[in-house]
């Protein structure tokens, strides 16, 4: 089965484009999915054999997740690599980072650090240890795509896939109901269901559901799960149920806001959901600084489409986010053109 899978991942990697770019530009989203299976200080994985990182990692790990606010995580993070040097998350974090920022020398650095440290930490701890090294190799792997382009990163991708799957496995064989774990290969199953035809994202969501915490990122990734199969219903349940934890994510406001704007398309417009997405999407945008520039750019086009069908006016939509995305530096503006 798995080498199915295998070569049905490396006919879509390379044959098409799109699907390469789309797991590409999907990177950020899945180390950030990834990173965040690392055990914290309180350890908010499991209830009992807790496990501990240091306190430079935890308050990056907690800026970055429950506030959405990536400014600040950067140098916590850098404050956690320099106190903290035999922690893989902090690299992981900082790879992911890296990539925001397309900085991809840095990127490909970050991810040799992580997987080196988790192959370090195997010898003490094996289901971290294993878990990482995975991590490390996927970066790896959504680096030389990133770098490189399709033609020549796809066959490297493919192998470090491969790589994936076996440490993952190996980790399995250790712990096959450990929350860590099943978070992570939750996020990762969601990508590939997102990315690749042949995947769907209801098992990715049933083991998220089942096994995966802490519960704000689980609710987070089933609402990513059940908006992609168009069941927004129980998307906008789940993205609710990841607010109450972490009610001033500008990450999880966007989701919502989302996930209200495809509720209320169709023959006939739903005004009252419409506002409601309307007020998400200004909510996630009341601190552009905190966040990639290029994401606070996609926040402001969905948000100004979305004001558009609620007034009846035609602001030109496209000019003003591509000016926002295209003004340089790596965070948001401080300001937001008017609407």
């Amino acid at each position: 089965m798995m080498k199915t899978i295998l070569a049905s991942i490396g006919k879509q990697m390379l044959s098409s484009k799109k699907t390469v770019g789309a797991i590409a530009l999907g990177a950020s989203a899945i180390v950030l999915g990834l990173c965040i299976n690392s055990a914290v200080a309180g350890d908010p994985f499991r209830s009992s054999n807790q496990q501990a990182i240091g306190p430079n990692t935890e308050a990056a790990f907690k800026t970055m997740f429950q506030q959405g606010n990536y400014k600040q995580a950067k140098t916590q993070i850098q404050q956690a690599l320099s106190a903290e040097p035999n922690e893989p998350l902090a690299y992981a974090m900082a790879a992911s980072l890296s990539y925001i920022e397309q900085d991809f020398n840095s990127m490909n650095s970050y991810a040799q650090k992580t997987r080196e440290v988790g192959e370090q930490l195997t010898k003490t701890n094996p289901l971290r240890g294993n878990l990482y090294t995975a991590v490390g190799h996927f970066l790896e792997g959504a680096n030389a795509i990133a770098k490189e382009g399709t033609a020549k990163g796809a066959p490297q991708a493919l192998n470090k896939l491969r790589v994936v799957f076996q440490y993952l496995d190996a980790a399995e064989k250790i712990a096959p109901n450990d929350p860590e774990l099943n978070l992570l290969k939750g996020y990762m199953d969601l990508m590939l269901a997102t990315n690749l035809p042949f995947s769907n994202p209801s098992e990715a969501i049933q083991r998220l559901e089942q096994k995966a915490s802490p519960r704000y990122l689980a609710y987070r990734g089933m609402a990513v799960g059940y908006r992609d199969l168009k069941k927004y219903d129980r998307a906008l349940e789940f993205a609710n149920k990841s607010l109450a934890e972490t009610p001033n994510n500008p990450e999880i406001l966007y989701l919502k806001a989302q996930i209200l704007f495809s509720q209320a398309r169709g023959k006939d417009i739903n005004k009252t959901l419409l506002e409601e997405a309307r007020q998400n999407f200004d909510a996630a945008l009341v601190k552009p600084d905190q966040l990639p520039r290029s994401l606070v750019a996609e926040i402001f086009f969905q948000q100004c489409k979305t004001r558009n069908r609620l007034d009846s006016k035609s602001r030109n939509c496209d000019p003003m986010r591509d000016k926002i995305r295209d003004a340089g530096g790596i965070w948001g503006p401080t300001a937001l053109p008017p609407l």
